[in-house]
């Protein structure tokens, strides 16, 4: 079996392993080996979200089917709890079969979300040891106000609606997928009008799917 491309990201506080092809699989740890460890721990999660996408994937059984191939440092988003570090892999050309299967991967992590939110309806979410933690309607709350500042990242302007978060979060997703469809066909600037960062395709597709997978898994897994 070929090794899976593992990059790692290493902060003050934490460390991030991530699939470098396979956006949205990515965790994090206190060292480079209790991130690669939870990385192959979710590798089993990571596949059932691809089922139904027609994508072959296979985790593998052990760490040392990981090849790390990039390492760098972190930065305080990285110690906040989010991997931010623009890989030498995510400037590379997405040709339009590549951008097919990016498109197919975050649309699975959707998909993933929208079903942990229909299993959690009506339902508890356990709080954190201190009582803490957002319930359902701030955790979509939060992911769809990521989703929305995330846009402009690839030079896409989007205006709210006005109608709720339900149909906010569709409107948002049509928006991001025509902002992939026009980066893909005419490429993106250097930098936004203000001078804003704009991201490489590949980086907003790796950030966004694993905002999404995040948040669905921890819905997941904070049901009562």
């Amino acid at each position: 079996m070929v090794p899976i491309k593992v990059f790692l990201e290493t902060g003050k506080k934490k460390v991030f392993a991530g699939a470098v092809d396979w956006p949205g699989w990515c965790r994090s740890g206190r060292d480079e080996a209790s991130a690669l460890q939870a990385l192959l721990d979710y590798g089993s999660r990571y596949a059932r979200v691809l089922q139904g996408t027609g994508i072959e994937f296979r985790p593998p059984a052990e760490v040392s089917g990981f090849s790390v191939v990039e390492r760098h440092d972190g930065n305080v988003t990285t110690d906040f709890g989010a991997p931010d570090v623009i890989l030498a892999a995510d400037r590379e050309a997405v040709d339009r079969a590549e951008f097919e299967r990016l498109r197919s991967i975050l649309a699975a992590c959707w998909w993933a979300l929208d079903e942990a939110v229909k299993n959690a309806e009506g339902r508890e979410l356990q709080k954190g040891p201190r009582g803490g933690g957002r319930d359902l309607p701030k955790v979509l709350d939060h992911v769809l106000g990521a989703d929305q500042g995330y846009l402009s990242r690839i030079a896409w302007k989007h205006r709210a609606g006005e109608d709720g978060p339900a149909l906010e979060i569709g409107r948002v997703r049509e928006s991001i997928q025509k902002a992939l469809e026009a980066a893909v066909n005419q490429g993106l600037p250097e930098q936004g009008p203000r001078g804003g960062v704009i991201w490489p395709l590949r980086f907003y597709v790796r950030r966004a799917a694993w905002h999404t997978l995040d948040h669905a898994w921890e819905i997941e897994d904070r049901i009562i």
